[in-house]
């Protein structure tokens, strides 16, 4: 296993904070927001921040970036997030976490075939070993399956796969925090009138929901995808891809701490599983 340089390290753990702080997301969704509206609650977390990031900055999109940040947009954002939000409500959480542990897969495929790289065996390796831990980790004996919440689950890790490649391979012309904003505007817009048809307004607003909303959209949002975006314009997107895999170990460890969940000697497997998958991961460069 190849030594990581000291800059790389700064890098890796910074990027991590992204699927870290999205680890933080469960427990401050069911826990202190608005029920029964997750789109709304996804357009939420995402149009706020992009706007005010694009107001600070009096940036737009130029030229074919319009188009870019559509799709960038689109994948990353809003259709990510409204079929990650349909997996969620049609299956386990356990059951949508596992699917969506495929992700470093299908970034190694996207990689290959956009950015002619290549991954190695011992990548695939870790990838499969990835989600293998993540399903020792959330997935239980009496998990149901749901064919629509399946492929919605697979799908939202595809459109994030294919979104964190295409950011390598387009290299935006601006600031991070620029790029950052103009794909959660772009994400935000297309989920709000979603929401607002399928779901209908918040029938009321707490101050605890607007704390909330306030932590989700600068830290949970705002700042873990700039770090996420930051992390693939200095990193090979696949290595990067297999740090999404703290996220559901994060979210496991705050039911243990805070929600009174049990934890089993399965489940320090699949831990221990997911972390060597993502050291191991991070020899793609």
């Amino acid at each position: 296993m190849k030594k990581i340089s000291t800059g790389r390290l700064s890098d890796l753990l910074l990027t991590a904070l992204a699927p870290i702080s999205w680890g933080t997301t469960y427990v401050v969704a069911t826990e202190f927001l608005p029920p029964n509206h997750p789109l709304l609650v996804a357009a939420m977390r995402s149009l706020p921040i992009g706007l005010l990031l694009i107001a600070v900055s009096r940036k737009l999109p130029q030229g074919i970036w319009w188009l870019r940040m559509l799709i960038l947009g689109g994948l990353n954002i809003g259709v990510f997030q409204a079929l990650l939000f349909v997996a969620a409500y049609r299956l386990p959480g356990g059951v949508a976490a596992t699917a969506g542990a495929i992700q470093p897969l299908l970034v190694g495929l996207f990689a290959w075939v956009i950015l002619s790289q290549r991954p190695s065996r011992v990548s695939v390796a870790a990838a499969i070993a990835g989600f293998i831990g993540v399903g020792l980790l959330v997935l239980s004996p009496a998990a149901r399956l749901d064919s629509v919440g399946i492929t919605a689950a697979l799908a939202g890790a595809g459109a994030m796969g294919l979104g964190t490649v295409l950011v390598k391979r387009w290299k935006p012309p601006v600031p991070l925090m620029v790029f950052t904003a103009w794909q959660l505007t772009v994400g935000g817009l297309i989920l709000l009138p979603v929401a607002l048809v399928t779901e209908g307004p918040f029938e009321q607003i707490t101050s605890t929901n607007i704390w909330a909303f306030i932590y989700l959209g600068l830290i949970g949002t705002g700042l873990a995808y700039a770090l996420w975006f930051r992390g693939i314009a200095k990193l090979n997107p696949t290595a990067v891809s297999y740090l999404g895999l703290l996220s559901p170990v994060v979210a496991t460890l705050i039911g243990y701490l805070f929600l009174q969940e049990t934890f089993t000697g399965i489940q320090l497997a699949g831990i221990a599983i997911v972390l060597g998958s993502v050291l191991v991961g991070q020899q793609s460069d």
